[in-house]
């Protein structure tokens, strides 16, 4: 164990690049998917995903997760006694603004969004512990994925360029996870302000996954303040139904959709079923092949209606156009 108090030198730096980068390849090992016919990604990690988005429920066995997902969707999961599972997951949907979300009572990956369900009696311990469970999962929470740049090449050696100041990090340390990770011709960008050595050893693993996440729990009025305290949290109480409209908002915020909506040739535009996109892929092409594969094919131009659109009369567009929340589209046929 290094002594904190002791002055950091090459040698030292080196060292703590090996060892973070040989902890993130042992826990990659761990989590990784067994290639025998008995393994798995776990407990219910198999569900079929309907809807435009997803939501995990993750939280300490009885803290309501099954409660409140049962309330918002009129679904049951089974608890199970261990952390983070659930017996038998029935995913439950609940239709906000017009999109369809998926509810799920597990721990997935593949989610969009995680709510994270404390206890209230020890908010911040059970917080503390849940993150570092995710953590080891390679789950980066509320957080985006760090600006760095890591390129192989034939030759050279290792080259490392900064904009920004390395305060956590240093040359050596570099090096060290690049020599752990046997890449000994590389060039290397960092842009991230603070990087650190797990910052670029996430980026040279490639399988972190950057979700965000609302921390909830079933309270009563006088706990409110302190869940409040926690960011990104909201407060609820499940059995009075008390501010559970505030958690519906604040999961719409979190999952970035984007509703669109169609509109006939000579008719009013439908709104009561929009075409719901994922921010980053909501293209014209992407509106169309949500509709039928076919329209991309049979398209002449869009007409598009909203905050995209240059004009209030509408404005022209090919399939490249990014569209709005609650924009209008005409697909005119060639």
């Amino acid at each position: 164990m290094l002594d904190r108090r002791s002055q950091k030198n090459k040698a030292t730096s080196y060292h703590l690049g090996q060892l973070k980068a040989k902890l993130a390849k042992l826990r990659r090992e761990l989590i990784a998917p067994s290639s025998g016919g008995g393994g798995g990604g776990g407990l219910g990690f198999d569900v079929a995903r309907t809807g435009v988005a997803s939501v995990g429920f993750v939280g300490f066995p009885s803290v309501g997760k099954s409660t409140l997902m049962s309330k918002l969707t009129g679904t049951h999961s089974e608890v199970s006694e261990i952390d983070f599972t659930t017996l038998t997951t029935v995913p439950g949907t609940l239709k906000v603004h017009g999109a369809p979300i998926q509810i799920l009572d597990l721990l997935a990956r593949t989610c969009n969004l995680i709510f994270i369900v404390l206890d209230v009696l020890k908010p911040l311990g059970d917080k503390k512990l849940i993150e570092a469970e995710l953590e080891g999962f390679g789950i980066r929470l509320n957080k985006k994925p760090p600006s760095i740049i890591v390129k192989k090449k034939d030759k050279g050696g290792i080259a490392i360029t900064n904009t920004v100041p390395l305060t956590n990090i240093d040359q050596d340390e570099i090096k060290a996870v690049l020599s752990e990770y046997k890449m000994s011709n590389a060039d290397v960008t960092i842009r991230e302000p603070n990087a650190t050595a797990d910052d670029l050893v996430d980026v040279i693993e490639g399988n972190r996954v950057y979700i965000p996440a609302i921390y909830i729990d079933a309270i009563s009025i006088e706990e409110l303040d302190l869940l409040y305290k926690i960011p990104n949290s909201v407060p609820i109480s499940s059995k009075e139904w008390l501010n559970v409209d505030e958690l519906i908002e604040s999961m719409w915020e979190a999952l970035d959709l984007v509703r669109v909506y169609t509109k006939p040739r000579g008719q009013s535009p439908d709104y009561s079923a929009p075409v719901v996109l994922r921010r980053g892929k909501c293209t014209v092409e992407d509106f169309c092949n949500a509709i039928h594969k076919e329209i991309v094919k049979q398209m002449k131009y869009a007409i598009v209606w909203g905050s995209s659109a240059k004009h209030a009369r509408g404005q022209k567009v090919g399939l490249e156009h990014v569209l709005e929340d609650e924009d209008v589209v005409h697909i005119s046929k060639k």
